[in-house]
């Protein structure tokens, strides 16, 4: 019974004490974060690149 209680008091929260942002600051801000998730992913794999090239040039530099 307290699990249902609970649920009952969380749900009566979000629909009654809970200030949500307009649409358009939704949007703007999930534009926001997918736009900074790309830089942040394009940069992530530019440094991968960088060290799987710099870590092959140098075992290929031990091995000859």
């Amino acid at each position: 019974m307290n699990v249902f209680n609970y649920i009952s008091e969380a749900y009566v929260e979000l629909r009654t004490q809970t200030t949500w942002p307009e649409w358009a600051e939704v949007q703007r801000l999930t534009i926001i974060v997918a736009v900074f998730s790309i830089i942040f992913a394009l940069a992530t794999w530019g440094v991968d690149e960088v060290f799987s090239t710099a870590l092959a040039g140098f075992f290929n530099w031990i091995k000859a």
